[in-house]
């Protein structure tokens, strides 16, 4: 894991949902930026309960103190970048994009969380629809997995190498994709990829074989915006993080918490 310590770290804020059992959400986002190097500010969405079997209730919060939780935040922090995860409705998902444009947001990395683990809806049509039309193109990045990709995609027979490109530009809006390759059929080999108009960039990692991979993408994308906290490109940003996903991967590979799922260890020691 990379040294970033400074007197002053760089701000993140996360904008996700809240998970009782610490291993995805808000929970993971903490734990992904200060192992990182930076110092994490959050404002909550919505309020779950989970484990690692599952997710059993949602509740969504109320918009205005979605609203004022962020208010505090840019108020007295400077933020150097935002990761936002679980939107819950289509009204905090307003909220959230009125709010970032107010305060002039920067380096706003997308974790679009459309469903959970076990395939639980999670976002509704007209919070997507506002996602792929507001939300989306003030974004650096946007970071689906292959469902994900596909769900927001014209049609799931799209051939990504191919035509990914193009979808970046004009089904996502948003400056740099990257379309995460862990539901991919490779057995061997985990390759995520990143696409910006100067080009198309794979990143190709072992496939780590784990029962504990709760997390993962929130891990993955609260992590990239970390590193563009502290001044790196996208394209460093993004492997950098990758390289400490896998980590946290095989850290809690061998770890029993939970009779499910179970969650990454953040936390690595050189």
């Amino acid at each position: 894991m990379t040294d970033f310590r400074t007197n002053t770290p760089p701000v993140v804020l996360s904008i996700a949902g809240s998970d009782s059992s610490s291993g995805a959400g808000i929970q993971a986002d903490l734990k992904s930026i200060t192992a990182n190097g930076a110092y994490a500010c959050t404002a909550i969405t919505a309020v779950t309960a989970q484990n690692t079997q599952g997710v059993t209730h949602i509740t969504p919060l109320d918009t205005s103190i979605v609203a004022a939780q962020i208010d505090a935040i840019f108020n007295d922090f400077n933020v150097s970048s935002v990761k936002i995860g679980m939107l819950a409705t289509p009204e905090i998902t307003q909220v959230v994009i009125d709010k970032l444009i107010q305060y002039h947001a920067k380096n706003i990395v997308v974790d679009p969380i459309l469903l959970s683990t076990k395939g639980q809806v999670l976002l509704s049509e007209a919070a997507i629809t506002l996602c792929k039309n507001k939300l989306f193109p003030f974004s650096v990045l946007v970071t689906p997995n292959l469902p994900e990709f596909y769900a927001l995609s014209i049609s799931n027979d799209i051939k990504i190498e191919r035509d990914i490109l193009n979808l970046a530009l004009t089904t996502f809006g948003c400056e740099w994709l990257l379309v995460k390759g862990g539901h991919s059929d490779d057995e061997k080999y985990c390759t995520d990829i990143l696409v910006h108009t100067s080009g198309v960039y794979s990143i190709t990692s072992p496939r780590i074989t784990s029962m504990n991979t709760h997390g993962t993408g929130c891990t993955l994308s609260s992590a990239i915006a970390t590193y563009l906290a502290h001044g790196q490109n996208m394209l460093d940003s993004v492997t950098k993080a990758k390289h400490y996903l896998s980590d946290c991967l095989l850290r809690a590979q061998n770890q029993r918490l939970g009779s499910g799922c179970g969650p990454l260890d953040h936390f690595i020691l050189n």
